[in-house]
C-alpha cells in the first residue's frame, strides 16, 4: 500500500483536506482531488505557466510543487479570482480585449497578471510583458492579453480611486 500523508490547504477561502502520496503535484491535486480544473496541465516542467496558481499570495507553477510542500498553505486559483457570479477585473477585460482564444492558457495567465496588479497597480507594457513572460499562448500573439492587463489595470485604478 503507498504511503499517503494527510494535508490540508485552504483553496480560494475554504479549507481542505485531502490524502496525497509524497509524489503528488500540486497540479494534480487541486485537479483531481479538489475538482478545480482552472489550474491546467501543459508542460509538466514550469515551461508554459498553464498551472501558475497563488500559494500564500505568491504566482507559483503548480505542477513543480509537491502538494504535501503546500500543507498549511493559503492558494487561490482561477476560481478563486471572482466574486460569485461577478467577474474579476482582469476576467472582464479578457474577455472585452479578447486576450484568450482556445482558453488553455488563461488561467495562468490571469494568476500572474493578477499579481503584477497587486505589486505594480499601473505597469508599462513593458512591464506587462516582462511579467508574462513565463506564461506560453500558443493562439493570440499576446497583444490582446497585453491589452487585457492594462486595460485592468486602469479599471482597477479608477474604482480604487472613486473608494
Amino acid at each position: 500500500m503507498e504511503e499517503k500523508h494527510e494535508i490540508t490547504l485552504e483553496v480560494n477561502g475554504e479549507e481542505r483536506n485531502l490524502s496525497v502520496t509524497p509524489e503528488t503535484l500540486l497540479v494534480h491535486a487541486l485537479r483531481e482531488e479538489l475538482g478545480y480544473t482552472g489550474p491546467k496541465v501543459g508542460c509538466e516542467s514550469s515551461l508554459c505557466g498553464a498551472c501558475t496558481v497563488h500559494v500564500d499570495g505568491d504566482p507559483i507553477k503548480s505542477c513543480t510543487m509537491l502538494a504535501v510542500r503546500a500543507d498549511g498553505a493559503e492558494i487561490t486559483t482561477v476560481e478563486g479570482l471572482s466574486d460569485g457570479e461577478e467577474f474579476h477585473p482582469l476576467q472582464e477585460t479578457f474577455q472585452q480585449e479578447h486576450g484568450l482564444q482556445c482558453g488553455y492558457c488563461t488561467p495562468g495567465m490571469l494568476m500572474t497578471a493578477t499579481s503584477l496588479l497587486e505589486e505594480n497597480p499601473n505597469p508599462s507594457r513593458e512591464e506587462i510583458r516582462e511579467s508574462i513572460d513565463g506564461n506560453l499562448c500558443r493562439c493570440t500573439g499576446y497583444q490582446n492579453i497585453v491589452n487585457a492587463v492594462e486595460s485592468a489595470a486602469e479599471e482597477l485604478s479608477s474604482q480604487g480611486a472613486g473608494d
